[in-house]
Parts: structure tokens; C-alpha cells; sequence
């Protein structure tokens, strides 16, 4: 009932009080935090729990993890290694 009051007022859409749940886990999922943590915020038992639900906020997660990883190795030529 306030969200349904309080939304026009703040000129925002009404959700559903489970769309802000959602909401809260995107956030704290884009500022880092893991899925244990989220999962017990949540108050799931099994993390296994969190990421069926969640699992499809990590993709972007995937593209980090690949462009740090590529920071920190260094380019080899193999051709400077390799004799014929």
C-alpha cells in the first residue's frame, strides 16, 4: 500500500514490494558483493538458492573477470620462441 501511495508522489513507477527485493539484489550484485553474502541477506539457506534465482546478473561479471585477467598477463610472441 505505500509504495502504491508514495510512487506518484516521488514520480516513480510502482513496483511490487518483490521487484524492490530484485532490485536490491542487482545493486548490491554490480557493487561487488558475493553471492554468499547476497544469500544470506536474503535469507536463503543454500547458495544454490541464490544463484538459480540471481544467476543471470553475474553475466557482466564475466566480461571483469576476462578484461583484469588481461591486465595482468603479459603478451607472448610465440614466434620469438619458436625454431624451425
Amino acid at each position: 500500500y505505500t509504495i502504491k501511495k508514495f510512487a506518484p508522489v516521488a514520480d516513480v513507477p510502482t513496483i511490487r514490494v518483490h521487484d524492490l527485493r530484485h532490485s536490491h539484489v542487482s545493486l548490491l550484485v554490480n557493487l561487488g558483493f558475493n553471492a554468499n553474502i547476497i544469500a544470506d541477506r536474503l535469507g536463503h539457506q543454500k547458495i544454490e538458492t541464490t544463484l538459480g534465482i540471481y544467476t543471470h546478473l553475474y553475466p557482466s561479471g564475466r566480461q571483469k573477470v576476462s578484461d583484469l585477467l588481461e591486465e595482468y598477463i603479459i603478451p607472448v610472441n610465440l614466434n620469438d620462441y619458436y625454431t624451425a
